[in-house]
């Protein structure tokens, strides 16, 4: 179900239900600003979510609301997984939904990396 707009944070998202340990994953890192796992409907062979720890619902609420060391840690752990897992030859996808109209289902910030074959195109035209 798509986000219904960015209003207050909603504490039973299943990405905040993971951060509290209700819901297990398939850890790949994790730190103090984020958390890394695979996608349970991977969209390619390589298909890892990586969220920040703190309550953000968009890139334009993390920017507003996070504080330099959160969004310093969030950016380093996406290129640290990437690293971690190989990808950066011969390359990855990177990707963030934000909102309805771009399809983001869950109203946690969150960025997929897609790995494991060609891509193709990102959009379709």
């Amino acid at each position: 179900m798509p986000v219904k707009g960015t209003g207050e944070y909603d504490d039973t998202n299943i990405f905040a239900r993971i951060l509290r340990g209700e819901i297990p994953c398939r850890k790949v890192h994790e730190d103090a600003w984020s958390l890394a796992f695979h996608d349970i409907n991977p969209q390619a062979p390589t298909h890892v979510l990586v969220i920040p720890r703190g309550r953000y619902i968009s890139w334009a609420d993390f920017s507003a609301r996070a504080s330099e060391a959160e969004i310093a840690g969030f950016v380093r752990a996406v290129g640290q997984v990437a690293r971690d897992l190989g990808l950066e030859a011969p390359g990855y996808r990177l990707l963030a939904n934000i909102g309805e109209h771009a399809g983001q289902e869950v109203p946690h910030l969150h960025v997929h990396l897609f790995a494991g074959h060609a891509l193709g195109p990102m959009l379709a035209r």
